[in-house]
C-alpha cells in the first residue's frame, strides 16, 4: 500500500483526542515550538556578564532600561533555533520543483571560498582590495563573455532591481536622443515585475497577449508599435517555460522604430553556453546570479542582478563600477564627474559580493562546456518529466519545453478537487508544492522545474508520487484531498484569513 495510504489510514484509525491532546503538545518527537518569547524566564541568560560600570553615559541619555529579550539559557536558545530549522523544507532536504524560480544544489565548494571575503569593507582603501576587485571584474568578463554585450553593471541587488536599472539606462538612452517615449510593451507570459518595472520608471505599460502556442502573438505586438514605443520587457525563456521562437523578428521590429529590447534573463539557466542573447538583438538583460550560477532562489536572498548593456546603453551604466588602468590596476569609477552620463547610484556600493564569488566559483568550477551542460541537463530534466506526465496531466502547450514544464487544471475535471487541494496533498507525501497559479495565462497552473540537480531516481519519485495522486483523484478521493496535509506541524492554513489579517507583531498577554 502507497505510503501515503497507510498514514492517511493510520490518521482515521487514531482517537481524535490522541491527534489533538497531549501534555506537552508534542506528538511522537515532532516538538511544539513556542515562540521564544513564550519561552521567556527572565533571570536566565546565555551568558554571565559582571555588571557593567559607566564612568560617563556616552549615548547622550538614549539609554533603555529594557528591550523586553527573552531570558532563555544556551541550550534552550540552541533547541528552539535547531527546531526552527529542522521545519524548514529546503534544497538540501529534497526535490524542490518551484517553477519560474530555479531551486537547485549549492556546491559547497562556492560556500568555501565566498567566506574568505566575509571580512572585506566596501570603504577599505582601493589598494587593499585589490583581489576582491578582481573577481568583480572576472566575473564581468565571463558574463559579456556569456551575454556576447559589451558593458555589464555589477550593482543591482536582484533580479527586479536589474530591471529597474536596465530600464533607468534605456529612459536616461532615449532623453539623452532628445525624445520622450511612454509606452512599454510587456507581453502577458512575462514574470510579473516587469509591468511593475516599467510603470515605477513613469512608462505606461501595454500588454501583449499570447498566442494559442504559449508565445507572444507576433500581430498583436505588432498592432502595437509605434513612435511612443521607448521598449519591450520579454521574458525569455518565458514563463511558460517556453523559447519565443519569433524573438528576433521581435527584435528587429522593435529596433525599427527606434525602441529597446530589454529581455527578463531570470530563466537564463535554460539556455547558458547554448545562446549568446546578443545574437537575439538584445539591448540589456538582468541576470539573476542566485538563480542562474549558484545559491538557490527565494528565501529572501541574497540576490545579485548584474545587467548587460549593449554599446548604446553602456554610458549610463550605474555608478560605482570597476576599469583597469593602463598599468593593468583595478580601480573603481565613483564620481558623477567621471561618467556623467551615468544615472548615478542604485546601491550604496559595488554590488554583493558574496554572490560575486559565488557565482564566479561555480563557472570557474564548471568551465564553459560545463555551463553549457547545465542548461541541457535542466531542459532534458523538465523534458523527462513532460514525456513522463503528459498523459497524466493536461499540457498546457505542446512541447518540448524548456527548464520548467507548465501543466493546467483540466485533468481534475469533473473531480471537484481544485488545484490547490492537490499541491497540498503533494506536501503530505514530502515534497514542496510546485508553483501553483501561476502563470496566469493558464488556468490552476501547476509550472514544474526540476532544475539539472535532480537524478533520474528523484525525477521518477517525484513523477511516481503525481501519478499516484492523479489516480486517487480520478477514483472520487476528495475528501483526502480536502483534508491534506496530514503530518504537517499545522494544517491547512485558512489562506483568504492569513493573507488579510496578518499577525506580524507578538505583544505579551495577547
Amino acid at each position: 500500500m502507497p505510503k501515503s495510504q497507510t498514514l492517511h489510514s493510520l490518521n482515521q484509525d487514531l482517537p481524535q483526542s490522541q491527534l489533538k491532546h497531549t501534555y506537552t503538545g508534542n506528538h511522537g518527537l515532532a516538538i511544539e515550538e513556542l515562540l521564544i518569547f513564550e519561552q521567556d524566564t527572565p533571570s536566565l541568560t546565555g551568558v554571565d556578564w559582571p555588571d557593567v560600570t559607566l564612568t560617563e553615559n556616552r549615548f547622550g541619555g538614549l539609554v533603555r532600561n529594557s528591550i523586553g529579550l527573552p531570558g532563555l539559557s544556551e541550550p534552550e536558545v540552541v533547541r528552539h533555533y535547531t527546531r526552527l530549522s529542522q521545519k524548514n523544507y529546503s534544497i538540501d532536504t529534497g526535490l524542490y520543483p518551484l517553477g519560474s524560480c530555479t531551486m537547485k544544489h549549492n556546491p559547497r565548494l562556492n560556500e568555501k571560498v565566498a567566506r574568505y571575503f566575509g571580512d572585506v569593507h566596501p570603504l577599505q582603501p582601493i589598494s587593499s582590495v585589490q583581489g576582491a576587485l578582481e573577481i568583480i571584474h572576472q566575473l564581468s568578463g565571463w558574463l559579456m563573455e556569456l551575454t556576447g554585450l559589451p558593458a555589464v553593471a555589477m550593482t543591482p541587488a536582484a533580479g527586479a532591481h536589474g530591471e529597474l536599472c536596465g530600464m533607468m539606462t534605456i529612459k536616461a538612452a532615449l532623453e539623452a536622443r532628445g525624445e520622450k517615449r511612454s509606452l512599454v510593451l510587456v507581453p502577458e507570459s512575462a514574470h510579473g515585475t516587469n509591468p511593475a518595472t516599467a510603470a515605477a520608471c513613469g512608462f505606461k505599460v501595454q500588454t501583449i497577449k499570447a498566442n494559442n502556442r504559449g508565445r507572444v502573438d507576433l500581430e498583436a505586438f505588432k498592432a502595437a508599435l509605434s513612435p511612443d514605443v521607448a521598449a519591450i520587457m520579454l521574458t525569455n525563456p518565458s514563463t511558460c517555460g517556453l523559447f519565443e521562437s519569433d524573438i528576433v523578428e521581435i527584435s528587429r521590429a522593435i529596433h525599427d522604430i527606434g525602441a529597446f529590447f530589454y529581455c527578463d534573463g531570470a530563466n537564463f539557466n535554460a539556455i547558458l553556453g547554448k545562446v549568446r542573447p546578443v545574437d537575439l538583438g538584445i539591448d540589456c538583460m538582468h541576470i539573476n546570479l542566485h538563480k542562474t550560477f549558484s545559491t538557490p532562489h527565494g528565501g529572501g536572498g541574497p540576490g545579485s542582478g548584474p545587467v548587460v548593456l549593449s554599446e548604446a546603453l553602456a554610458p549610463f551604466a550605474p555608478l560605482p563600477f570597476v576599469v583597469k588602468n593602463a598599468k593593468g590596476q583595478l580601480t573603481l569609477v565613483e564620481q558623477e564627474h567621471d561618467a556623467p552620463q551615468s544615472i548615478g547610484r542604485l546601491k550604496a556600493f559595488h554590488g554583493q559580493m558574496g554572490m560575486f564569488v559565488r557565482a564566479l566559483a561555480y563557472m570557474m568550477s564548471h568551465g564553459a562546456d560545463g555551463l553549457r551542460q547545465v542548461a541541457e541537463d535542466a531542459v532534458l530534466n523538465a523534458n523527462y518529466i513532460l514525456s513522463q506526465l503528459k498523459n497524466d496531466l493536461t499540457l498546457s502547450f505542446e512541447g518540448p519545453c524548456m527548464h520548467e514544464v507548465l501543466f493546467d487544471e483540466r485533468f481534475l475535471k469533473g473531480t471537484d478537487i481544485t488545484t490547490l487541494d492537490f499541491t497540498k496533498a503533494l506536501i503530505e507525501e514530502g515534497f514542496h508544492p510546485m508553483t501553483m497559479y501561476f502563470p496566469l495565462v493558464v488556468n490552476g497552473a501547476l509550472l514544474i522545474e526540476p532544475t539539472e540537480c535532480e537524478s533520474k531516481a528523484s525525477l521518477d519519485l517525484f513523477i511516481g508520487t503525481l501519478k499516484h495522486l492523479t489516480q486517487l483523484a480520478k477514483n472520487g478521493e476528495k475528501a483526502y484531498f480536502e483534508g491534506a496535509p496530514y503530518s504537517t506541524p499545522r494544517r491547512r492554513l485558512d489562506e483568504t484569513l492569513a493573507a488579510r489579517q496578518h499577525v506580524l507583531r507578538w505583544i505579551k498577554g495577547e
